[in-house]
């Protein structure tokens, strides 16, 4: 692990050796029953999983012993070859549980969505480094996108959402790099949009026909229009007039519905959204160019508009009826206890049962007991919060937060836009794999199926992870060693 008399970061090191470690000794807890403890035998999980873990640890000291001129020289190309591997991967991969995202390779099965990751995040930083690109330009932001684009669809083509919802982590380098935080915003909006419309899509707004979660997202629709006019063009915009005016015909709208004629409010608010679309074109006109700050927030009241009446379309036609179920359970539209929502019921009662210290290595009875789905893989942290309780999972996710904090360091501290762009990917992903993974394990986020990091059963997810974090390392060293 040297090279030009500079050793490799020493604390990322560290944090994945202890992640690999508790991650195998949780996997014992995941994958034996009662009595069963021959944990090394290569018929078990956790037999396996140990030869995988020797050999990322080989694959990680070849990288660190790699010349890192040939990680840039070579990312094209094995960018380009990913994308042909996860092009042919449908036509020749095993159907896995609806997923035909797996190569079987006879003694094991490959998933190549993971390590298309690492090719992705190191063509994409490339092609910012050699370009020079700002992301605060649109068309530059467009032409990088693409290339994160590119590898999510051919990854929904396999019907492996989960690995393909990866890539919108790119999002948060591109944050970093200059994109405006508007997009970040428009995709918050979108998940405000869908939870409050679809949840309270059944509900009708008292005295009206309005469903109270169209009603309220029409109304956020307008007061972030307005807010955003009050943002970027403060001197031109009558905040007060617009806002007062916006308030005051809605509840006249829905005093009339009321105590009145009722009827559809719904229509009004639709009513006064198109009137300040109105204002914004025309001063728009004023100013004589194509795209400012008038046309893109009507761009954005219109497309809010569109999101808000095509989520339920989406929802009840375009999603597969087990991502239905799911999403209904999670926003607390049914409650499946025996479908949908089994795992993440099961996987609740896991970690509560756990209490604060746990009931010890191995001892987990819903584990044990094979009450959990996917234990192993999807749901291995409820294994943490059975056997080693609360303060169990506080210290893996401390853990976790040491290892993206001092990526986050060692990616600030390159001298190139290169190691940056690489490193920002890297933890971008970590970040976006354990938030989601944990989420959805307790109970917050959809329950998508993808690993946790160096926890997870599987060699895939593994070697992936591990390439992805032992390239910047060998990056940041090469940074270390020109400079000294």
């Amino acid at each position: 692990m040297r090279g030009n008399n500079v050793h490799a970061d020493w604390l990322v090191i560290l944090r994945y050796v202890v992640l690999i470690v508790m991650g195998w000794f949780t996997l014992c807890g995941a994958s034996h029953h009662m009595g069963y403890v021959d944990v090394l035998s290569w018929d078990t999980r956790t037999g396996k999983q140990l030869v995988l873990i020797g050999l990322s640890f080989v694959l990680g000291m070849v990288i660190l012993m790699t010349d890192d001129k040939y990680l840039d020289t070579f990312s094209g190309f094995f960018y380009w070859l990913m994308m042909l591997v996860l092009l042919i991967t449908p036509f020749i991969a095993k159907d896995i549980k609806g997923s035909k995202s797996w190569i079987s390779l006879g003694f094991m099965n490959l998933q190549p969505a993971e390590f298309a990751k690492c090719a992705t995040a190191l063509f994409v930083a490339r092609y910012i480094h050699q370009n020079n690109y700002r992301l605060d330009n649109f068309r530059q932001l467009i032409r990088t996108a693409s290339l994160v684009l590119l590898p999510l669809a051919l990854i929904v083509l396999q019907k492996e959402t989960g690995s393909a919802l990866v890539y919108f982590a790119f999002f948060l380098m591109f944050y970093r790099e200059g994109m405006t935080g508007s997009i970040l915003f428009c995709a918050l909006a979108a998940v405000v949009y869908f939870v409050v419309g679809v949840k309270f899509s059944a509900s009708p707004l008292p005295g009206t026909l309005t469903p109270v979660g169209e009603f309220c997202v029409l109304l956020i629709i307008q007061l972030c229009s307005i807010g955003m006019l009050q943002v970027y063009e403060p001197r031109k915009t009558p905040l007060g007039r617009l806002l007062t005016g916006s308030l005051l015909i809605t509840s006249l709208a829905w005093a009339v519905s009321h105590w009145g004629y009722n009827f559809d409010i719904s229509w009004v608010q639709l009513l006064l959204i198109l009137v300040l679309v109105g204002y914004m074109l025309l001063q728009n006109l004023s100013e004589r160019k194509r795209l400012n700050h008038y046309a893109l927030i009507s761009l954005f009241a219109l497309g809010s508009v569109g999101f808000l009446y095509s989520a339920d379309y989406t929802l009840n036609n375009i999603l597969q009826p087990h991502q239905q179920g799911r999403v209904r359970v999670l926003l607390g539209m049914e409650e499946d206890l025996r479908g949908a929502g089994y795992n993440v019921n099961q996987a609740k009662i896991a970690i509560g049962s756990g209490g604060l210290s746990g009931k010890g290595f191995m001892n987990g009875t819903q584990t044990k007991l094979d009450y959990v789905p996917e234990q192993a893989t999807d749901f291995i942290f409820c294994t943490v919060g059975e056997e080693e309780g609360f303060i169990g999972c506080t210290a893996v996710l401390l853990t976790y937060l040491g290892l993206i904090l001092r990526l986050m360091y060692l990616a600030e501290r390159q001298d190139s836009v290169f190691g940056r762009v690489y490193g920002y990917s890297v933890l971008s992903i970590f970040l976006f794999h354990l938030f989601i993974n944990v989420g959805m394990v307790i109970g917050l986020t959809p329950v998508i199926g993808i690993p946790l990091p160096f926890f997870s059963y599987g060699g895939s997810s593994l070697w992936g992870f591990t390439l992805l974090l032992f390239i910047f390392l060998r990056i940041d060293k090469g940074y270390r060693a020109r400079k000294h």
